[in-house]
This record gives C-alpha cells, sequence and structure tokens, in this order.
C-alpha cells in the first residue's frame, strides 16, 4: 500500500489522503462512497504543532434552525434551546419559519404559525405578536439570538391566499406543503409596515441594544416554490422589506437571499442578480439606487442514498454549494460581507424519517456526528483558502414535539432525549483559542472543494494553557469498520505536565440511541428507563483524566476511534 506523508499548515501529518489522527484517539481515513476521497490511510501518527497557532476560533457552527416555530416553547423544546445555550461560547443563533404564518399556533410537520397579521373588516391591520413573543421570549431569555427569517405570508395580504393551510405529512408529495403563504404581497406598503410594527414592537420588548444584535433574513428560497412570485418580485418584496427595517432601527442588521445550493445554475444566478440589484439597482420602496445589505445567506446540502441495503452519504454537493457560494460573493462588491449559511445539512428534509427516506437512517447514530465533524471542518477551511468572511453555518436539525422515538428525522434530540450529533457541537463549543490549521496539497478527491481529504479529519485549537484536538472516523458507506491504534504527537508544549482528557461519541459513548435499542427500541419508556436515556445522550469521557509528563516539549498520546466515532482530547497545562 502506498504511503505519503503530506505537511498540513500546522504541521498536522497526513497519510495517503487521510488524515489519521491522534495519539491515542485517532482517525481513520475519509471515505469511499460516492466521489468522495477514498480511504486507505497506513501512516498511525498526526503531528501537532501547539507553537504554530493561527486565527482566532470562529464558533460558526452555533447556529441552528428548524421548521416549526411552535415548537419552541413546547416542553421539549425548551428543554433544548437552553441545552443549547450552555454548550456554546457565545450566543446561539436561532432561525425558524413560519413567523408571519396566519394560523392558530398549532404545530403540525412542515407548518406553523403566529397570527401575527390579520385584517378588520375595513381592511385596517390587526396585529397581534402573541405567539412571535412567546417564540423569541424563549431565545433571549436564553442568551440567544433570534435570526429572524421574514415570512411567510399572512393570508390577509397573499395574492392567492386559498388553499392556505397545508396538511402534508411524510409519504404525501412534497409540493403540497406550497400554499397561500407562498405568495406575493398584495400591497407592498402594507407589508412594509408590518414588519416596520414587528421591529418596532421587538424594540418596545427587548431594547434597542438587543434588537441590534440580531439578524434579520428576507424570505426562505425564493428561488423555488418558497416564493410563488417572480425574481423581480422578490427583489421588490426585499427592498421595502429592508427599508422597513433600517426605519425602525437603523443599526439593524437585514440579508438575504436565502436561496438554495449555489451549485445549482438558477440559485447562483439568483444570488449574483440579487448582488448586483442590492449593489446598483433601483430600490422599489426609496426610488434610489442601492438596497442595504448587511450579511449575505443562502443553502448547503449533501445527498446520501440508500445503496445495497445500507447508507451512503454523499458531502460533495453540500461542499460544492459552499464553495460556489463564496465563489459568488468573493466576485462581487460584497466580498468581505458577513456570510451564513442558514441551512447547511446532509440533505434536504428534516420532517421525512427513515420510514420513507431509508437514506435517512444515518439520522439516529454516529454517522450524522462524524459527518458534521467532517463536513463542517472542511467548510471552516474551504472558507479560509478562498479568503471569505464565514459568519454562521446552520445545522438545520431542532426537535419534533409528540413524535416516536429515534424515528429518523432529522433532530437533535428526540422526545427530550439528546442524539449523538448534539454531542458533536459541545465539542465544538468546548474548543477555545487559536486554531492550529490543517492545510497544504494533497488528498484532495473529485469534488472536494479542494480541500484534502485528510486534512478535514482533525480540528485543532489552542490557547495559553490547553489544546483542544477533535477527530473523527467519517466514512460514507455505513458500513461496519474495525477502529486501529493511532497516535498523537504534539511538539512545542510549554509546560512540564499536562493533565489529559478524552471525550468520545461511539457506539458505547454519549449514544442514547444505543442505549434504546438494548433496551428493546420500545416506544414506551419508564421513567427510569428515561433518566437512563437522558444519562446515555450527554457528552461522556472515555476512561478518566490521566496526567501525562512533557519530555522536552513532546508528548505521544496512544488511542483507538472506532468506524464513525468522534472524540475530543483536551490537554490542560
Amino acid at each position: 500500500m502506498l504511503t505519503r506523508s503530506i505537511k498540513l499548515a500546522s504541521q498536522l501529518v497526513l497519510v495517503n489522503g487521510s488524515l489519521l489522527f491522534l495519539a491515542g484517539i485517532c482517525v481513520s481515513a475519509m471515505s469511499a462512497g460516492a466521489g468522495e476521497v477514498g480511504a486507505g490511510a497506513v501512516d498511525t501518527t498526526i503531528t501537532i504543532d501547539y507553537a504554530a497557532q493561527g486565527h482566532e476560533l470562529n464558533p460558526f457552527w452555533a447556529c441552528f434552525g428548524y421548521d416549526e416555530p411552535n415548537y419552541t416553547y413546547g416542553r421539549d423544546g425548551k428543554k433544548l434551546l437552553s441545552e443549547l445555550a450552555a454548550l456554546s461560547p457565545v450566543p446561539v443563533y436561532v432561525r425558524c419559519h413560519n413567523l408571519l404564518t396566519t394560523g392558530d399556533g398549532t404545530p403540525a410537520l412542515k407548518w406553523g404559525s403566529t397570527n401575527a397579521y390579520t385584517e378588520d373588516a375595513q381592511g385596517h391591520p390587526v396585529y397581534d405578536w402573541r405567539l412571535v413573543d412567546s417564540i423569541f421570549d424563549a431565545y433571549v431569555s436564553r442568551g440567544m439570538k433570534p435570526l429572524a427569517e421574514i415570512g411567510f405570508m399572512p393570508e390577509a395580504l397573499s395574492t392567492h391566499p386559498h388553499p392556505y393551510r397545508h396538511y402534508w405529512h411524510p409519504g404525501v408529495a412534497y409540493d403540497s406543503i406550497y400554499t397561500g403563504w407562498a405568495w406575493p404581497p398584495s400591497d407592498y406598503q402594507k407589508w412594509g409596515e408590518l414588519v416596520r410594527q414587528w421591529v418596532l414592537h421587538s424594540i418596545h420588548r427587548y431594547g434597542e441594544k438587543e434588537v441590534a444584535s440580531w439578524l434579520w433574513e428576507v424570505w426562505n428560497e425564493p428561488n423555488i416554490s418558497y416564493w410563488k412570485g417572480t425574481e423581480a418580485e422578490y427583489f421588490t418584496l426585499y427592498d421595502y422589506t429592508a427599508e422597513a427595517v433600517k426605519s425602525a432601527l437603523p443599526s439593524a442588521r437585514v440579508g438575504g437571499p436565502a436561496t438554495t445550493g449555489p451549485s445549482w445554475s438558477k440559485a447562483a444566478n439568483w444570488l449574483q442578480d440579487f448582488l448586483v440589484h442590492c449593489n446598483t439597482g433601483i430600490n422599489a420602496a426609496t426610488g434610489k439606487k442601492g438596497v442595504p445589505l448587511d450579511f449575505i445567506s443562502y443553502h448547503a446540502k449533501g445527498s446520501p442514498k440508500f445503496v445495497d441495503g445500507h447508507v451512503r452519504m454523499n458531502m460533495n454537493p453540500q461542499l460544492a454549494d459552499v464553495s460556489r457560494g463564496f465563489a459568488i460573493v468573493k466576485a462581487s462588491a460584497y466580498s468581505q460581507l458577513p456570510i451564513y449559511i442558514t441551512e447547511c445539512d446532509p440533505e434536504g428534509c428534516a420532517a421525512c424519517g427513515m420510514a420513507t427516506n431509508p437514506e435517512n437512517a444515518y439520522r439516529n447514530g454516529t454517522m450524522y456526528s462524524s459527518y458534521t465533524a467532517a463536513s463542517f471542518t472542511r467548510i471552516a477551511r474551504v472558507a479560509d483558502s478562498m479568503g471569505v468572511n464565514l459568519a454562521g453555518a446552520m445545522s438545520w436539525s431542532f426537535e419534533f414535539e409528540g413524535q416516536k422515538w429515534f424515528d429518523g428525522l432529522r433532530d437533535l434530540a428526540t422526545n427530550g432525549v439528546d442524539k449523538p450529533v448534539l454531542n458533536v457541537f459541545r465539542m465544538f463549543g468546548m474548543m477555545r483559542g487559536r486554531r492550529i490549521e490543517a492545510g497544504g496539497a494533497g488528498g484532495a478527491g473529485a469534488g472536494d472543494a479542494g480541500v484534502g481529504g485528510a486534512a478535514a479529519n482533525v480540528f485543532a485549537v489552542a490557547d495559553k494553557h490547553s489544546l483542544s484536538v477533535m477527530c473523527w472516523d467519517y466514512t460514507a458507506d455505513d458500513l461496519p469498520g474495525e477502529g486501529e491504534q493511532r497516535q498523537i504527537v504534539v511538539r512545542n508544549l510549554p509546560a512540564k505536565k499536562v493533565k489529559l482528557v478524552e471525550y468520545l461519541i461511539d457506539e458505547n459513548h454519549s449514544n442514547a440511541y444505543t442505549a434504546w435499542k438494548k433496551m428493546g427500541s420500545s416506544q414506551t419508556v419508564t421513567g427510569d428507563q428515561y433518566r437512563e436515556l437522558e444519562a446515555a445522550g450527554h457528552l461522556q469521557q472515555a476512561g478518566v483524566p490521566v496526567t501525562m509528563e512533557v519530555k522536552n516539549g513532546a508528548l505521544t498520546i496512544p488511542l483507538t476511534l472506532s468506524r464513525q466515532a468522534v472524540a475530543l482530547v483536551q490537554l490542560e497545562f
């Protein structure tokens, strides 16, 4: 087997196209499936130079979103929000659909409502912010920040209001969700005034300083059926919306266009046209040249399949969306504006479970964890290589109240019990300081957005008194595999002794799904079983902390990482 060693930007050692990990924790090679970088790592050593610290870590991962806003203040919704707020060193941004949708607030899959806007018999606006307040209160009280998606169209303003409420569920044609809420307004001035009143109400309730820290995003995926108008009509909507936000609070931050993945040419064209319009177009609301734009948003999705009886992930479309969007922004007049990938996921339908979509079986166990670690790290490296301002990559995953246990929905918790993927975000949240970059040539595979496959299997951060290294064994094909011994070699440590703590996500650690299966996979859980599952869902240490001696600034740590596992090794000194 051919062995080659590649020097990574911060002297991570990369082998045979695979980033092999750290002393004792180890990581195996990139995956074999769906055009991703092939496996076959040989060398078992990665060297990290503590002295080669780069830029301060940007917690770009601290963003979450979901379709169903009324789950926010449900029992499990509030519990999960508290956990998300607690795991991040910075305020978490939260985005949800349907914040202006008409209805009584009854939640359902792919649906939600707040009844924020209705009209009286004379056609005069009636504003009711009670449900919107319940949602934003849940965020703000936990120190979280709304990424306030301004949509969808209230029934009283829709140009095609009927039918309005949809009744989608898995197995029903997805296009049935696009009803009266997706149409342009019958009166753009009334729409603008609705937005202005919303911002003014928010200032009154939460204070100007707080609201100035939020993000206001105009609509969702207007290049597909989430917007039944034309591109020009969306630009008009954006103009009136941005003007309304800024007239209420000049320091507010507004952006968009929240289009689908730019690797699709139609979405790329929308994003390009939007940036040109904001820069040089005529503002429909003011008649002047140019439109306010404080951040840019678009989406990025992968494409898993069910092949030969198992799940095969495909990260390449997601990375292609990310890099194409970055390139469009880089070439525009807004090359350094903050970019938020406001949906950034392995695929596109969070509410589609594995019963109707067997490829979604990855969501329950450790494959979702390893994919998330690998994809988010690669996205950060693509941003670095292209010199863009990646401010956030949002996992479109939350929780679904009252659904079956481990039903294959794309969520962070099921019935109040955390899934393994949530612990990846806990690991990210424990990392502090400056990144020790992985870079250099080699190991890149077709469709890998120019990022070395091996280089993407380790993420290291250091500060004055610690070093944190996350590593994982991500393979695209969800097939059994043996763990292997690896070693991390750390150089230039400024200490005589260090305390080593390892956290682990695998079949037996930080994994409520495994615990649930051992209970018999029952949909009926006793109180004691619930508490056992709850504990199993939390991030767990592998073994006990140990003290290790550092000799001449060097330390070697041997570990084993099993298939699809994720580990975080922390050295404290």
